[in-house]
């Protein structure tokens, strides 16, 4: 669902106040793509604010201007005044004002934006006024970086918002490890001609993790693992108590879920986690198996064919017995 570029083009032609929101628990994607429209729509002469419900991970401090962001767990009244001043809303990497939590509410409360909805996921909400939408897209990322070239803004791609763009299609990707088409190979190569250092960029992103982080990444590997060798499937659970005991931030259990799919049997993953209201399920896979269709039927969940995550309200004993009882069924 990607409109006519020309509608969006006569919305940015003038300078507005602008504010540009993310999903919770942002993401790579989420902040990528944020910050690099944040930084194209600044040099064009507009007032943006990025503003996302809770906090990113440490390890995406080092990106510019992110600090600059709003928190609305942190500043919620201020939060909702941002939004309801804004002439121009932009809805990044989330198909669903739900997924921003009460900022949804301000967002549909203002009738006097112009809202727009960049988006990967399926089935987007019929709450924007322009939709570029491809879930065929590895991430949000890619879609900005295409909008900018349907815009006539190509040379906009570099420097920082190269950068910004990069973080979010190989953190989306799972290092190109799912998602990924051909056309996204070309886009990397493209950022690459510009001058994009990745290997530093993967320093900063994957190689900056805490004391901490690697010793609850162990625990989770020697008493937290269990495979089904027979069925080739996988999971890690983290419960409440092992909050407690490793002081466990948001993004401290960032990728654990990849390392049960460098175990060669494994073609089915799950993480589950015990978090203060509800339990969480991150889930991925190798091949053909939809771990998608899994986190829609029984976790009220969804995503991408093979990176998916869902949740349950109920006790994380129960969640763990439903998840062996329903994963086998998607194994092909």
């Amino acid at each position: 669902m990607i409109e006519d570029i020309q509608i969006l083009r006569k919305e940015i032609k003038d300078p507005k106040d602008i504010v540009i929101l993310s999903h919770r628990n942002p993401d790579g994607d989420a902040l990528g793509s944020s910050l690099a429209m944040k930084e194209f729509l600044s040099g064009k002469g507009h007032f943006v604010k990025c503003i996302f419900p809770s906090e990113y991970p440490e390890n995406f401090e080092w990106m510019p201007g992110i600090k600059e962001s709003l928190i609305y767990d942190l500043a919620a009244e201020e939060v909702i005044k941002t939004i309801e001043r804004a002439q121009l809303i932009l809805c990044l990497d989330f198909n669903a004002l739900d997924r921003i939590d009460k900022m949804g509410e301000a967002v549909e409360q203002n009738k006097n934006a112009f809202k727009v909805l960049v988006d990967h996921h399926l089935d987007p909400e019929p709450f924007a006024d322009f939709y570029y939408c491809d879930n065929k897209a590895s991430s949000t990322c890619e879609l900005i970086y295409r909008m900018l070239n349907d815009l006539g803004e190509q040379h906009a791609v570099r420097g920082n918002i190269a950068d910004f763009l990069y973080t979010g299609i190989i953190t989306d990707t799972g290092s190109f490890h799912h998602a990924t088409n051909s056309a996204l190979f070309r886009i990397v190569a493209d950022l690459k001609d510009k001058g994009l250092d990745d290997s530093y960029l993967q320093n900063l992103i994957f190689n900056s993790q805490s004391e901490k982080q690697m010793r609850l990444l162990g625990h989770c590997l020697a008493n937290r693992m269990n495979i089904n060798e027979e069925l080739g499937i996988g999971l890690i659970y983290l419960s409440k108590d092992d909050y407690k005991e490793f002081d466990i931030q948001r993004g401290d259990t960032e990728g654990i879920i990849n390392y049960l799919l460098k175990v060669k049997i494994v073609k089915l993953a799950a993480f589950i986690t015990q978090q203060p209201r509800i339990i969480k399920l991150s889930l991925r896979s190798k091949g053909e198996i939809s771990v998608q269709a899994l986190a829609r039927d029984h976790f009220s969940g969804g995503g991408h064919f093979n990176a998916s995550g869902g949740y349950a309200h109920s006790s994380l004993a129960h969640v763990i017995k439903k998840f062996w009882e329903v994963a086998p069924v998607y194994i092909k």
